[in-house]
């Protein structure tokens, strides 16, 4: 089914094509069944996945409605690899090719392709970011570190801190108290894009945001960080601020700044490939999603865009439409077409 075929099966909530392909709504962060019985979203904030564990990669969580997750696969392909994905998520530690192949009656290298095809992800990235949702949800049930560490099947303590810094973007401890007691600095300053909003911990830049009015921008820092210990700091995060603001500028054409974000293994390929875009040049959805190796991932590599929050250090203002149409961008499209303009204008005196 193409993705107009599909949305006349949502549409209609046609059981029918339950198992075939889930249903994720961008606005929402929620993904259905094709049946499920509530209110349908506007088209364009649509996308489809052919199965639970590509759209929970990309960052949805299931509906609790309709139950998406506990539908059976009508593909005996996509049926496979659900297969393999349940062995990785009981696992204590992550099976490895051969032991997933021998289990779902499929070769390890045809399973690591499909895998990847259906998931986004390889297995081992998929068990990785199992790992850490395991260990994050037995955190906030209150459990103490060492026993979630276990649990999750961290084998020592190095390889718990080693991975969950980038995920958790604090130590495991601080995300058990919901970041109570995490440093969080920040700087507002005017720029030649409006407002620049710039957050961080001691380990790197945490978020970005621009906008037109100071107290909108402060309270969107602390609805990302409510727990968090936030501390105005124009001059001691100046080596963060100054750079930004001499790229706005057109005067520093790339930025290579340290970053403290939490994001999923998806994500995290996304941004990669963003960072790779020169400055000056643009490149499509579709073309992200086909150099990360899952071409069918294009509506998943836009939300990965829109959920970016270090913009311009992760240059998703230069990823656009296959047409050439701008597309969407978390701060405006004027601000998205001003930066790559200056970008253009910069690139053609060099």
């Amino acid at each position: 089914m193409d993705s107009n075929q599909r949305w006349t099966a949502f549409e209609a909530r046609d059981a029918g094509a339950d198992g075939n392909f889930v249903v994720a709504v961008t606005s929402t962060g929620i993904y259905c069944k094709p049946s499920c019985p509530a209110r349908r979203p506007k088209r364009e904030n649509v996308c489809f996945y052919p199965l639970p564990e590509a759209a929970e990669q990309a960052g949805y969580r299931a509906c609790k409605r309709c139950r998406p997750d506990r539908a059976e696969a009508a593909d005996p392909r996509v049926a496979a690899i659900r297969k393999a994905a349940r062995l990785i998520d009981a696992a204590e530690s992550i099976p490895t090719l051969p032991v997933l192949g021998r289990a779902v009656g499929i070769s390890p290298h045809h399973l690591q392709r499909l895998f990847t095809e259906f998931v986004g992800v390889s297995p081992r990235a998929y068990g990785e970011a199992r790992r850490i949702q395991r260990l994050k949800a037995d955190l906030k049930k209150g459990e103490p570190v060492a026993q979630a560490m276990y649990g999750a099947g961290y084998g020592s303590a190095s390889r718990l801190y080693e991975n969950a810094r980038a995920e958790l973007g604090m130590t495991p401890a601080r995300y058990k108290k919901g970041g109570v007691g995490e440093a969080v600095r920040f700087a507002i300053r005017r720029s030649p894009l409006d407002l620049l909003l710039v957050a961080a911990t001691e380990r790197g830049v945490c978020m970005i945001a621009l906008g037109d009015d100071e107290g909108r921008l402060a309270r969107e820092l602390r609805t990302e960080f409510p727990g968090a210990d936030l501390a105005r700091d124009e001059a001691g995060l100046g080596a963060y601020v100054e750079p930004i603001v001499r790229h706005l500028s057109g005067k520093l054409p790339h930025l290579a700044l340290p970053t403290d974000v939490r994001a999923t293994a998806f994500q995290r390929r996304v941004w990669q490939e963003l960072q790779r875009i020169p400055a000056g040049r643009t490149a499509s959805y579709k073309d992200i999603a086909q150099r990360i190796g899952n071409p069918k991932a294009v509506r998943a590599v836009a939300r990965a865009c829109a959920t970016n929050p270090v913009p311009l250090i992760v240059p998703c203002h230069r990823v656009v439409r296959a047409d050439g149409d701008l597309g969407g961008y978390r701060w405006g499209a004027k601000r998205k077409q001003a930066l790559l303009a200056r970008e253009r204008g910069e690139a053609a005196k060099g």
